[in-house]
């Protein structure tokens, strides 16, 4: 356990936690990193647990965690970059953007744009697959499959929380821009930013990536990152013969290929910068990233949940009819939603703030800031079962437990 002493204010506050409530029991994660901060900084970090446990490394607030689906708010972030620079238009058939037609076969009239897409509202859904397209292949062949369309309703009438849909936002952005998805954020958000990251290890250092977070399952098992201090072999989907040349990758082809919808590698305090650009209307330490219009437009939600009118589950997990997602954005949830049938509150106290989510691999993760109270905060939790277990909304027990920070 990691225990640090902050001034902040003229007053003097414990940062760091004694265990939480059920880490140190057998099954529980193996790590846990909180993060609290305000627009002008860092005001608590808590950490708990390893890293690599294989090698005694104990965590930090600075190593850097595959986020898992907290990638889709990074990479809306570069979209709007892009919105800004004229270079991509929200509310345009992506049709043109992509280089051939996408549309849903039951409505073919019905065109689907980038705003539907990155709100999980383009009738796409997850049972066709989304990350498997192996390098030197298209991603557009996977929309062959009919299991890859909802036939019973049309783009824009139904929120189903689709992973799919974030590939194919990468490859607008590669097809507008020319740029490999992982270096075009590289340089539309990270580094302007500072922020020491990256989408599926290529770009991050030898250092970066030396401290990387192992993803452990629920039975502390490996399940991601475990890369023994290095860059794994290959970053990337192999091409079918198993070789891994990345000069192979042409630019709007795959955009899965660098995993924007869950393979940012970014660490608890990058991940803390985020929000406070969030926070603060798009700027953050003197620079404005995004203007606040682009900010209120990934923000605002674009559904809310009503009988029938879309799941509040992700069906790609375990997490059935919870309640989880109630209102949603651009790759922007809105927690505490007042509705019958909406627990979307971990922190309990009703307030709403915006933000993501993030679970795979092991790994329970969220971003969230409350805009009105000009206060965030970050966690991640590996080891962690499959499900949300435990707590009296749709998150985790542990989860609750880092929400609160008590």
């Amino acid at each position: 356990m990691s225990t640090r002493w902050m001034r902040k204010g003229g007053s003097i506050c414990l940062l760091g936690l004694l265990l939480l409530a059920g880490t140190a029991r057998a099954g529980g994660p193996v790590a846990t990193v909180r993060v609290g901060f305000d627009r002008d900084g860092i005001t608590s970090t808590q950490v708990h647990g390893f890293a690599d446990k294989a090698d005694g490394r104990k965590v930090t607030a600075d190593d850097p965690v595959r986020i898992a689906s907290i990638s889709k708010l990074v990479t809306a972030i570069g979209v709007m970059r892009l919105v800004e620079a004229g270079k991509l238009n929200l509310d345009a058939d992506v049709s043109g953007q992509l280089g051939w037609p996408l549309r849903n076969p039951a409505f073919p009239d019905t065109p689907i744009t980038l705003r539907l897409l990155m709100s999980h509202r383009s009738s796409l859904t997850d049972a066709a697959g989304y990350w498997q397209t192996p390098l030197g292949e298209q991603l557009r062949d996977i929309l062959k499959d009919p299991r890859a369309w909802d036939t019973q309703h049309a783009p824009g009438t139904y929120f189903r929380y689709t992973n799919l849909n974030f590939p194919l936002v990468a490859q607008v952005m590669e097809h507008a821009t020319g740029e490999r998805f992982d270096r075009l954020m590289q340089r539309l958000v990270l580094k302007p930013l500072n922020i020491d990251g990256c989408f599926n290890w290529d770009t991050c250092s030898e250092a970066t990536a030396a401290r990387a977070v192992v993803l452990y399952d629920a039975d502390g098992k490996p399940a991601k990152d475990d890369n023994h201090g290095r860059k794994p072999d290959c970053p990337v989907v192999p091409a079918q013969d198993g070789s891994c040349n990345l000069a192979q990758w042409r630019a709007g082809e795959n955009g899965a290929l660098f995993s924007p919808q869950g393979g940012l590698r970014i660490s608890a305090n990058g991940l803390a910068r985020i929000g406070r650009l969030l926070l603060d209307n798009g700027r953050i330490d003197g620079v404005q990233l995004l203007t606040p219009v682009s900010v209120q437009a990934l923000a605002t939600p674009l559904w809310r949940y009503h009988d029938g009118d879309g799941l509040t589950y992700e069906e790609d997990t375990d997490d059935r009819g919870k309640g989880f997602f109630c209102r949603y954005g651009m790759a922007v949830q809105t927690l505490a939603t007042p509705a019958t049938g909406c627990h979307d509150d971990p922190f309990g106290d009703g307030i709403e703030r915006i933000g993501h989510s993030g679970s795979a691999y092991g790994l329970q993760a969220g971003l969230w800031v409350d805009r009105e109270h000009g206060t965030g905060v970050v966690w991640f939790a590996t080891g962690m079962p499959d499900q949300r277990l435990g707590g009296r909304s749709a998150f985790s027990a542990v989860e609750e437990e880092l929400a609160r920070g008590k």
